[in-house]
């Protein structure tokens, strides 16, 4: 089988207190996008293999997708190995959830493939053992995502809408971003409650207005091109412009195709990775 693992991007993320464990307390609204990487699922004789167009990715037991096929084969004793092949085009430590997206694809497909009859609930619980964004990527679209990530709540539809996504030449490591951010300092948090009633009403601006990000401020004190990037964003006519996740990628929405086509051209030469594409 082969099949797209979408990216996403956040309206919304805001961190609400810190877990015994370490884990960061979240409140978040997540939405994907229509960029995607293409990963090929076939049963194999034994084991579990993975090959990737991309060599900075591990394909051992470090990696997601490699953890995900691992739980189903051990829950479920499954006899067979697994063969998956990625390729990926979403980019790396860049807030778009691409290694969670894989491996929600990956417990999505091997569902399928075993017939394992494993509804979207229980392939969520079994997600979240794995990794706080990943059962997100089980339902996709639009939702609210609470606790460390695992707590979610679908939204009205948020489609169709025109997205400009700008990475610059650098990653930002998740476990870095989050070491940043002081709990104690006062910062301004976005009102999640504003954001869920523009998505309702589908009004972009008051969208625009309202989304907000809290690790944005402190990576932005170390990756000053991050705000660079979304000045430049402004100024090429987005609604509105934001670091998603833990970044570095900004991204940004225009109420009209053609504007975000407009500035694609502007500022696709300027950066390592730009994409324009639409919520879905």
């Amino acid at each position: 089988m082969r099949v797209k693992a979408y990216a996403k991007v956040n309206l919304a993320l805001d961190i609400t207190g810190k877990l015994d464990n370490g884990y960061h307390e979240l409140n978040m609204i997540m939405q994907t996008i229509n960029i995607y990487d293409l990963i090929d699922i076939e049963k194999a004789k034994d084991g579990i293999e993975i090959k990737c167009n991309k060599k900075y990715i591990p394909t051992d037991k470090r990696n997601t997708v490699y953890k995900a096929a691992q739980i189903l084969i051990d829950s479920f004793n499954i006899k067979s190995g697994i063969s998956i092949k990625i390729k990926k085009t979403v980019p790396s430590q860049a807030g778009l959830g691409g290694g969670s997206s894989d491996a929600a694809a990956v417990l999505k497909t091997m569902n399928q493939l075993f017939n394992l009859k494993i509804d979207d609930n229980d392939l969520a619980r079994i997600a979240k053992d794995i990794g706080a964004d990943i059962p997100f990527f089980i339902y996709g679209g639009t939702a609210l995502c609470q606790g460390i990530g695992e707590k979610i709540t679908k939204l009205k539809e948020f489609k169709n809408k025109t997205v400009l996504l700008v990475k610059p030449g650098f990653g930002v490591n998740t476990r870095e971003a989050y070491g940043l951010y002081d709990l104690e300092k006062d910062i301004k948090h976005p009102d999640i409650d504003l954001v869920v009633k523009a998505l309702e009403q589908n009004n972009i601006k008051e969208l625009s207005i309202n989304m907000g990000n809290v690790l944005e401020s402190v990576v932005i004190n170390k990756y000053h091109e991050i705000e660079k990037i979304k000045g430049e964003l402004t100024d090429l006519g987005a609604s509105g412009a934001l670091m998603t996740g833990s970044g570095s990628t900004v991204f940004s929405l225009f109420d009209e195709y053609e504007k975000g086509l407009f500035a694609y051209k502007k500022i696709k030469n300027k950066y390592k990775e730009v994409f324009l594409t639409k919520t879905i």
